[in-house]
């Protein structure tokens, strides 16, 4: 989300959470459901039907959800402003996106701050060992750090930026590509440049080698006829970081917007676990329901 944007949402986070302390949640508001606009149709696509949801922690699983496979039995990640540790927030680094992990267990978050010109990406090894690495913008490349998404080769890593873009970038994977490093800027490969504009985009996955998932928190729907739309977009080639390649975006269906307080809903991370074929997105609700309403939302394809 853009920079202020998150600060009002941080604050207005921080103020929900210690006002629920202090009324027990007695019980969420009483609030007409919102209404659900007409999605957008996609037939040659396949189709992602609903089939479950999970409620979603304001403070701990709002921003992001990775499904990580290595090691074996290990839990789904989550972010949101309670996961940023004091360590990265005391240093400028307060806002967490979308995670994701490659297919032999290494964790990335994104970062990002108020202010400077670069970007963080902190990477956890199979072993548990953190590391981070820093990327210095790229001439008009936008500060926002929404999400990565990890190339199923696992050398590539796809990462976006907030408002209507007409491209994704592409990065070696941090800690993966064996060149990066730590110590030396994480630089930007290659780009994905894409057929449609996308507005808003705040998480992506791969379903396989050339096709994206992504969710978008677009608030208006005019490039695609539907707020809040799921998005596929399909490649040219598989991202291998020496050449851009293109994408064609297909907007597949609107978002769960279900809610007991009516207002602005937010869009936020996505997952493809290509274990048991399950999607599945966050959806953050609007006003007080934040704290007892918001979900993940669970698909699968049909």
């Amino acid at each position: 989300m853009p920079l202020r944007a998150w600060q009002r949402c941080h604050a207005a986070l921080t103020e929900l959470a210690a006002l629920a302390l202090a009324v027990g949640l007695a019980g969420p508001a009483t609030a007409a459901t919102a209404a659900t606009a007409a999605a957008a149709a996609a037939p040659a696509a396949g189709t992602w039907t609903e089939v479950g949801s999970d409620r979603a922690d304001p403070l701990t699983e709002s921003q992001g959800l990775a499904s990580v496979e290595v090691p074996a039995g290990s839990p789904n990640r989550y972010t949101g402003i309670g996961t940023i540790p004091l360590s990265l927030s005391g240093r400028g680094w307060n806002h967490v996106g979308d995670p994701d992990a490659s297919y032999d267990g290494h964790y990335v978050e994104p970062y990002q701050r108020d202010d400077g010109n670069t970007k963080m990406f902190r990477v956890q090894a199979p072993d548990g060992r953190w590391s981070e690495y820093v990327h210095t913008l790229s001439p008009g490349e936008a500060l926002n750090n929404s999400w990565s998404a990890i190339s199923p080769n696992g050398q590539w890593m796809l990462s976006g930026e907030w408002g209507t873009m007409n491209r994704l970038l592409v990065f070696p994977t941090p800690g993966v590509n064996p060149s990066t490093s730590p110590s030396a800027n994480l630089p930007q490969a290659a780009t994905v440049r894409l057929d449609h504009a996308v507005r808003d985009v705040q998480g992506c996955d791969f379903l396989d080698a050339t096709t994206l998932l992504c969710s978008s928190d677009d608030p208006a729907g005019t490039l695609f006829g539907v707020t809040k739309p799921l998005l596929r977009i399909d490649l040219s080639a598989a991202p291998n970081g020496t050449a851009d390649v293109t994408g064609h975006v297909t907007a597949l269906r609107q978002l769960p917007l279900r809610s007991a307080c009516s207002g602005t809903f937010e869009a936020e991370g996505i997952d493809y676990d290509r274990r048991t074929g399950t999607l599945r997105v966050i959806v953050v609700s609007p006003g007080f329901c934040v704290l007892t309403d918001s979900k993940t939302y669970r698909f699968t394809r049909s």
